[in-house]
């Protein structure tokens, strides 16, 4: 697990009452000085170049810092933020001596969070909803934008749940459209404010070229959707919304957490869906996040990928005959059929993915979808086990 957050272990130049600081890195010591000046060079323990606005060092490659003179503004990160390169975007937060790591150009997939607010309560949230006023994370994410690469291939954006912001949010997806034309954006969101058709209208305005919303919905059942969500109306607010993006041409995808509380209507919910949601242009299936509220509520929750195998792969072949395209995520190719790993997709982001040491056995390993650094630990399946290629066998350990 990579550490996009922490600590500065030293901060010079800068003041206590000084404002965060969004700032570009760079490992170009020729960088113009026009441009040098708005940049953060990253030393590497050689002598930094003059003309840069900041110098950042880990801890290892401090001693560069220590060679420059008086007046430049420097930061020392800890080694674990070694996986810094040229075009990342950090901020800094000189109050409380912290840094956060906003944007990868080598990442899989850069998602910025919009909002902790949320008016859904997940029993299974990986980031629980907090109401509190935090309208300066979206402050931080226009800031954002016009620094991102215009090579960016996707960004994603979340929550919380980022329709709470009304028009704002659509002011954003103009903005990204300006900015980054050519880059897919994702949006994860409950659906539930597109039951009003015209701020559906408002969105499919915005005409991006590669826009998807990820909606969830986790049942054909209105009750047990809600109970999931633990929100009152929240399956007819979530349908309407997938019906009215449809209905002004919008990409949309279905997301559905896999647990106890959703399997066993797991293959309604598919034939639902065919039936019902034809014309949605993805489903993604995906396996839990043992973080946030699913850690308390674990014991409501787990169930054994192994066990749902043989409902997974109903699912997905009900799925396909309705020739709905439909993903897996967050699943380990060995406790899913051979029928269903064809759907697999290494959707954890690479910051924190992670494998078992048993996993390094498996000829499968490079396309298997690993597991949450944060759940690792914690509670996987009984199941796994290296996958032998050649003999098409499992080599239980």
């Amino acid at each position: 697990m990579l550490a996009l957050s922490g600590k500065l272990l030293r901060l010079d130049g800068f003041g206590d009452d000084s404002p965060r600081e969004m700032i570009r890195v760079s490992t170009n010591a020729a960088l113009p000085k026009s441009l040098a000046a708005d940049t953060a060079f990253l030393c590497n323990g050689e002598d930094a170049p003059s003309g840069f606005g900041l110098y950042l060092a880990t801890e290892r490659n401090a001693m560069s810092l220590q060679r420059l003179g008086p007046d430049a503004r420097k930061a020392t990160l800890p080694d674990a933020a070694g996986f810094l390169g040229d075009g990342d975007i950090i901020r800094l937060s000189p109050t409380n001596q912290s840094y956060r790591v906003l944007f990868r150009v080598k990442a899989n997939n850069n998602s910025l969070l919009l909002t902790e607010r949320c008016n859904h309560y997940c029993l299974m949230c990986s980031q629980p909803p907090r109401d509190v006023s935090d309208d300066w994370v979206m402050d931080d994410v226009e800031q954002l934008i016009p620094m991102l690469p215009v090579s960016t291939g996707e960004l994603g954006l979340t929550g919380g749940e980022p329709t709470l912001y009304g028009s704002r949010l659509i002011n954003l997806l103009e903005r990204i459209k300006r900015s980054l034309p050519n880059t897919a954006v994702h949006v994860l969101s409950n659906g539930r404010r597109f039951s009003d058709l015209e701020f559906a209208k408002a969105y499919a305005r915005v005409g991006h070229p590669d826009l998807m919303i990820g909606i969830p919905l986790y049942s054909d059942d209105p009750a047990r959707h809600n109970f999931v969500v633990q929100a009152e109306n929240a399956f007819g607010e979530t349908v309407r919304g997938i019906l009215n993006l449809k209905r002004c041409k919008q990409r949309v995808e279905l997301r559905v957490v896999i647990h106890r509380q959703t399997i066993d209507r797991l293959p309604q919910l598919a034939e639902y869906i065919g039936r019902n949601l034809l014309f949605v242009d993805q489903v993604a299936l995906m396996g839990l996040e043992i973080t946030g509220f699913t850690k308390g509520n674990l014991g409501q929750l787990w169930i054994d990928p192994h066990d749902y195998k043989q409902t997974l792969e109903s699912t997905v072949s009900t799925l396909a005959n309705y020739r709905i395209p439909t993903r897996v995520y967050n699943h380990q190719l060995c406790v899913v059929s051979d029928a269903v790993r064809p759907y697999c997709v290494q959707s954890i982001s690479d910051w924190k993915r992670e494998y078992l040491p048993s996993c390094a056995a498996c000829d499968l390993r490079h396309r298997c979808g690993g597991f949450f650094s944060s759940g690792i630990k914690s509670r996987h399946s009984d199941y796994i086990a290296p996958i032998n290629e050649t003999h098409g066998a499992i080599a239980m350990a």
